[in-house]
């Protein structure tokens, strides 16, 4: 009865494997789409540029 008491109180977070799993995912999405993140923060930082003379 013990260990199904500890079994559910456990409250371990997730594991190195886990982390290290997401941050490839992560770093491939980037390399695929490296253009197009590329292009919208350039678009982004030239409207809040031109942006910014109006204040």
């Amino acid at each position: 009865m013990k260990n199904w008491k500890d079994f559910l109180m456990e409250e371990d977070g997730m594991g190195t494997v886990e982390i290290i799993l997401i941050i490839v995912v992560l770093v491939g999405l980037v390399i695929i789409f490296k253009e197009q993140i590329t292009k919208v923060v350039n678009n982004i930082f030239s409207k809040i540029t031109t942006q910014t003379g109006k204040i």
